[in-house]
């Protein structure tokens, strides 16, 4: 088998030519084009680096009166894109109903799948349904090293994940000319910056076709935020304030104009709207010019373009180094 590359954090930030700034910079959001929603906290994992404490014995998942507001608001709004995350965002019972629903409307749908779910009890026709429905898949695999993701997501789970991928790819997920998409999300294992996104893609494609037969379209690599169960977990190692200052150090003003929350706008599992998923999970409520907080409802009727975002000191894992978003690094590497 093959040995991880191992990478180290400065290769993805570059030398300051100024001191990083005191606080995170003003942004203010730009058009709408994808609506991120979480559809609960329920989950068959509980990763240690989950910012959303996510977990098997998590109950929390939307009702069906705010679920049904999410076509109206994409037409309302015209938004290309239904990003579904959790938690396992497929263990919502409406779930299925939501991705069809969307698809109608000619939506482009995003799972956010853990892979593992695939084969879970009652979830044999999940990714047969996913590709039917043209559904694009960004599944988490933080490693092609076993041990690695065992570590990170519990014993079983990298074996369970290969086989996942390998149903998708005969199902033609991540094949040429298939239109199904398969994209993988690369964490890093501790409190460091992702390495540069393209030469990491290009060994985990070498890597996963050689050992397994899979293939994918391409790589993300996403920086941990330090909230939630990641954050305690650097406390109780001493490394949170070194990870914060590492995260500041290697912020790039380039990147504000590619943040994600310039053109996403996060929904939890109550129907409240938030600037991302990050600022969901630590309570910030999007910003707005009036009340204290919105929901989801009020995008039936108002645009939110122009609206101030809401930033704290995590914000900084956004721009740091080769930037991280949703959809990956924002930088070529």
């Amino acid at each position: 088998m093959h040995q991880p590359l191992l990478f180290s954090s400065s290769q993805s930030a570059e030398p300051q030519t100024s001191p990083p700034p005191a606080t995170f910079p003003p942004l203010w959001r730009g058009p709408l084009a994808t609506l991120q929603v979480n559809l609960g906290y329920r989950c068959n994992q509980a990763c240690s680096h989950c910012h959303v404490n996510a977990g098997p014995t998590r109950t929390e998942m939307m009702d069906p009166a705010t679920v049904a507001l999410i076509p109206p608001v994409l037409t309302a709004r015209g938004l290309a894109c239904l990003d579904l995350t959790g938690g396992a965002p497929e263990l919502h019972p409406q779930f299925r109903e939501l991705v069809v629903a969307a698809r109608r409307l000619g939506v482009e749908v995003i799972d956010r799948c853990n892979l593992t779910i695939l084969s879970e009890p009652g979830q044999h026709d999940l990714a047969a349904f996913l590709a039917d429905q043209g559904v694009t898949v960004v599944a988490s695999l933080p490693c092609y090293s076993e041990g690695n993701v065992d570590r990170q997501r519990g014993s079983g789970v990298f074996t369970r994940s290969i086989a996942a991928l390998q149903q998708l790819n005969r199902l033609g997920y991540g094949q040429p000319g298939s239109g199904l998409h398969l994209h993988l999300v690369y964490n890093p294992q501790g409190p460091t910056l992702p390495p540069p996104q393209a030469q990491l893609e290009a060994e985990y494609k070498r890597v996963l076709a050689a050992d397994f037969g899979v293939v994918f379209n391409s790589l993300y690599a996403l920086a941990n935020m330090p909230i939630q169960r990641f954050a305690s977990w650097l406390q109780a190692q001493g490394q949170l304030e070194d990870y914060q200052a590492l995260l500041r150090s290697s912020h790039r003003p380039e990147h504000l104009e590619q943040v994600m929350c310039r053109s996403l706008i996060s929904v939890d599992w109550q129907g409240w709207l938030f600037d991302c998923d990050f600022n969901q999970q630590l309570g910030l409520a999007a910003a707005a010019p009036v009340q204290p907080r919105r929901h989801l409802r009020e995008l039936l009727a108002r645009d939110p373009e122009g609206d101030p975002i809401a930033v704290a000191e995590h914000c900084f894992g956004c721009t740091a180094g080769g930037g991280s978003s949703c959809g990956g690094a924002l930088q070529a590497s």
